[in-house]
């Protein structure tokens, strides 16, 4: 009896609740239970965060290389090494035979100011003869230094620390991160973007790679961007140099698709295209981890394409092999001095220059190689 008395005085009660009070504990539920999911999706998160800092390769740059460095510009701007790389390990042996060797494929120098709202890139071609310094080698032992080495043997020597201090060395700027990505990680990153639109202003055609580029728009996926990218015989006279003004191009589209698609207002989408590529991305220690590399997206996340300066180093063929480039020393100078100093590069420090010639010698010369704006694959 006290059971019915018990129930029928609590459908008494609630019978008496008002509308209104039972529409504010329906709201009071909703939010909780949102709250509730909201949780468990940021605990979720957080875990597959863990599980992709897990997969990133971080190298202690600093560690290996010591004090004997340029000093730090602790001003805001950035200095970055992106490199990539041509290995054959792993998921790249579709690429060609693995001999245990791998070399810089690409290399780049990425100078974000301090302001954060523009961006320098220079190129480093990578048969450029340099000074290469003394280097830990990958296996043990050291490398001594060289006098004429090729760019990029730096890392086929002592790895990422190697290519660093090389850089280094070369620039007098002290290099604040590294970013390295092989063939494969490149593919996972353009298809997780789901392709990247470029427009050729000439058919394109290398019958090493297979791609086939009529003149005009196209939306290249990670296969046929990579190809692009790698292309020498394709273009020009197969030199290094224009393969260079194709990657020039290339990432001047790559920047106006990441923005188109939101990538850097999405955490969700940042951390699927993230967790396609840490297994192929090796960066310096202080860069591996998802919010590190969030943080840096962030920092260059306004950055539009016409505020991309991209510049070739300026070099000439080397009078002692003709397949050998050397830098322009007073040229190159100004280059190195114009980041110091977090300015843009001068235009004409690109004028003589072995990549300027190259370019006209195609009838004209490709925005983007020296000065801002636009760029196409091909000389406009």
């Amino acid at each position: 009896m006290a059971d019915e008395d018990t129930t029928r005085g609590k459908a008494e009660r609630e019978t008496s609740r008002s509308p209104r009070s039972r529409r504010r504990t329906a709201l009071h539920a909703a939010a909780w239970g949102t709250a509730g999911l909201l949780a468990l999706a940021g605990v979720g998160l957080g875990l597959a965060y863990l599980k992709v800092d897990g997969n990133i390769a971080g190298i202690d740059i600093d560690s290996i290389l010591g004090p004997d460095r340029p000093a730090d510009v602790p001003n805001g701007s950035l200095d970055i090494l992106l490199l990539g790389s041509d290995s054959r390990s792993g998921e790249n042996g579709r690429y060609g035979r693995d001999d245990g060797t791998a070399r810089s494929d690409t290399a780049m120098i990425v100078h974000v100011d301090e302001a954060h709202e523009r961006m320098s890139v220079v190129s480093i071609p990578r048969d450029t003869l340099v000074e290469r310094p003394e280097c830990d080698k990958r296996g043990g032992g050291t490398a001594p230094a060289a006098r004429r080495a090729m760019f990029n043997s730096a890392y086929e020597v002592g790895g990422p620390a190697c290519a660093v201090k090389t850089v280094e060395s070369l620039t007098g700027v002290r290099m604040d991160h590294y970013v390295e990505i092989d063939f494969t990680g490149f593919e996972k990153v353009v298809d997780a973007l789901g392709g990247v639109r470029i427009t050729t202003a000439e058919r394109i055609e290398d019958e090493d790679s297979g791609l086939r580029l009529s003149a005009g728009e196209h939306t290249l996926d990670g296969e046929r961007a990579l190809a692009l990218v790698r292309t020498r015989k394709g273009v020009g006279d197969g030199s290094d140099l224009d393969r260079i003004r194709l990657q020039h191009a290339f990432l001047r589209a790559f920047a106006d698709q990441v923005r188109s698609v939101g990538l850097l207002s999405d955490p969700k989408r940042f951390y699927d295209l993230v967790d396609t590529a840490t297994s192929a991305l090796t960066t310096d220690s202080a860069l591996a981890s998802t919010s590190a590399l969030a943080g840096l997206a962030k920092a260059v996340g306004d950055i539009e394409s016409r505020d991309i300066q991209l510049v070739t180093l300026p070099v000439r063929y080397s009078s002692a092999d003709p397949n050998r480039v050397v830098p322009i020393g007073r040229q190159t100078k100004r280059i190195w001095a114009a980041l110091k100093a977090d300015r843009p590069i001068p235009a004409s420090v690109t004028e003589g220059s072995a990549a300027e010639e190259a370019g006209r010698g195609r009838g004209g010369r490709e925005r983007g190689d020296g000065e801002r704006g636009g760029g196409q694959t091909a000389a406009e």
